[in-house]
């Protein structure tokens, strides 16, 4: 984790955080109080169960997670958990779905926040790792569905692949899309791996060095 002191290196370009937006819709025929409780009810049910996920794979290893720990550590019985995910394959699933739509709601946000045309979706690619980098944890859960089932990386990698290729086809240069988008991932798997070994100063330089490529080219 970066110190407070230590995230100078993330002030190249402003970057707005983000938070993810829950949304659930229901066509059920409630009134507006007892819709709006329910569905904070399962939302929120929902979210400390992925979050209980994600931070116990971190702290005892995606292979020892299992449904009871994740079911003490979100504050919800067994039972309780079993009627939102009644296998851990299915909720392992759910962890690497809301990887997904959490990073695409993530570029989203970032891209109306882009300035100019030029490489815009490379440049909100970088600024969403630099947002996630300084207040966010690595996404173990994503570690563990892999420790689970390799096949459950099949959607992650078929999402990335097509975020490529827009960022291809988006930019003025492939050649600097593809080099942002390897740089990018190397980083973010490092600190997923618990294996970083840039300092604060050496990722600034190559973070800097990115966002001059994007807006040089």
């Amino acid at each position: 984790m970066q110190s407070r002191k230590g995230r100078a290196y993330f002030t190249c370009m402003k970057v707005a955080n983000y938070c993810t937006v829950w949304t659930v819709l229901s066509t059920c025929e409630l009134s507006g109080d007892a819709s709006q409780l329910l569905a904070k009810k399962k939302v929120s049910s929902r979210e400390r169960i992925l979050r209980a996920a994600t931070e116990l794979a971190r702290e005892i290893g995606p292979a020892h997670l299992s449904l009871d720990a994740v079911a003490a550590r979100a504050g919800l019985s067994k039972g309780g958990l079993l009627y939102s995910f009644p296998t851990k394959a299915k909720l392992l699933e759910a962890v690497v779905e809301e990887y997904m739509k959490e990073h695409e709601h993530a570029m989203e946000v970032q891209e109306t926040l882009q300035k100019g045309d030029k490489n815009r979706l490379a440049r909100a690619f970088l600024d969403v790792y630099r947002v996630q980098a300084d207040d966010e944890p690595p996404a173990c859960g994503v570690l563990a569905a892999l420790a689970e089932d390799p096949g459950f990386m099949v959607p992650v990698r078929q999402y990335h692949r097509a975020l490529l290729d827009r960022m291809i086809k988006d930019t003025t240069d492939a050649d600097t899309a593809l080099i942002v988008y390897l740089a990018v991932a190397g980083l973010e798997c490092s600190k997923l791996m618990e294996c970083e070994i840039l300092n604060d100063e050496e990722q600034r330089t190559v973070l800097c060095r990115l966002e001059n490529m994007l807006t040089e080219n």
